[in-house]
């Protein structure tokens, strides 16, 4: 069992207050992603759930027992970090049996255990070399497999992708989806990489400024943000935002044209994706905007528009759209995915 559960959790550095009352319940055998801007706490909430860093008030729960003043030994959870931190000078073998050899465990078991991590994160042809004459993608399945063989509650990641290069990345994150399936173990993983937590999670914590802003799977965050923030932090390139004029049954885009839509009361804002913006002609749509600047990625092309009093707008079109610098475009809103929201940043609902 891995249910972990957080009760007005709260972190005091003197009379510096970092994490602000978080309640939060992680099933059992879930994929938590705590996900945010750097500052916002997710990595110290981490390390208060592993016992590194104590609980100032609140108190935490696994599997029902609390464990809010219990050390970290007696909590049952393994951490894998940025940093390897695997022992140069021992195989991958002795790196990850070394904490059931330092718990007296017999050789027997340590074996058995090492050689079915070992198995499942395809590091079988490598239990005798050491970690210098590993990849970095190699080195950080050994820390993971070094976690494996304690059979933890829970597995609790701090940006364990950080050190990696973009190829690697996308290969461990395909390694360690596929663990979470294999093991239906709960990890909660931290990043400050919201296409991580997108492509990982069963559910996303938003945090900022060390609260919760939003929970949900990622297509509820994606599609159904709470709030500005969390609309512009999850999607890439982030939504567009942009003030509006508002009325019941309508609204207008700042030095644009009327969109037929209907409005909730109170309306200040909108927002609408990149992929979400279909390219015409100059004077269709709800506004023009001129070509700025092209990015193009293959399959897709990402147009920077000059939107006059609107701003600029990102738009989102295929890789083999003919346009070029300087163009004057029309752009139409989906009107079913256009988003607002009020004076305080929160979406209304419409």
């Amino acid at each position: 069992m891995g249910a972990i559960t957080l009760n007005a959790v709260e972190k005091w550095y003197g009379e510096v207050q970092v994490i602000k009352g978080v309640n939060l319940a992680i099933n059992d055998g879930e994929f938590i992603v705590f996900v945010g801007p750097s500052g916002c706490g997710k990595s110290t909430l981490l390390r208060m759930i592993g016992g590194l860093e104590d609980i100032s008030r609140g108190s935490l729960l696994i599997d029902g027992q609390d464990v809010t003043d219990q050390p970290p030994s007696k909590r049952g959870l393994s951490m894998v970090f940025q940093s390897y931190a695997l022992y140069p000078h021992m195989s991958v073998r002795d790196n990850m049996g070394f904490s059931l050899k330092t718990a007296g465990a017999p050789k027997a078991e340590i074996a058995e255990k090492v050689d079915a991590a070992a198995e499942t994160l395809k590091l079988d042809q490598y239990l005798e070399r050491r970690p210098k004459d590993l990849s970095g993608g190699q080195r950080q399945r050994v820390a993971i497999g070094r976690s494996i063989v304690r059979e933890p509650t829970a597995f609790l990641f701090d940006e364990p992708l950080s050190n990696l290069d973009a190829a690697l990345r996308v290969e461990m994150r395909y390694e360690i989806s596929k663990l979470h399936q294999s093991l239906s173990a709960t990890m909660i993983y931290v990043t400050h990489d919201q296409v991580e937590a997108m492509t990982l999670a069963d559910r996303i914590v938003v945090l900022d400024a060390g609260r919760i802003i939003q929970v949900g799977t990622p297509r509820e965050l994606y599609n159904h943000p709470g709030n500005v923030f969390v609309a512009q932090f999850i999607g890439s390139p982030k939504m567009n935002v942009f003030g509006c004029e508002a009325s019941g049954d309508s609204y207008t885009v700042p030095g644009g044209r009327t969109g037929p839509y209907p409005v909730g009361p109170g309306a200040t804002q909108m927002g609408i994706r990149p992929e979400h913006i279909l390219v015409g002609a100059s004077g269709m749509g709800q506004c023009d905007g001129t070509v700025d600047v092209i990015e193009y990625l293959g399959a897709d092309t990402f147009v920077l528009m000059d939107c006059g009093a609107a701003g600029q707008i990102n738009v989102r079109i295929s890789g083999d759209a003919d346009l070029k610098v300087g163009d004057v475009v029309g752009l139409s809103f989906d009107a079913e995915r256009t988003h607002f929201f009020d004076a305080d940043g929160n979406t209304i609902n419409t």
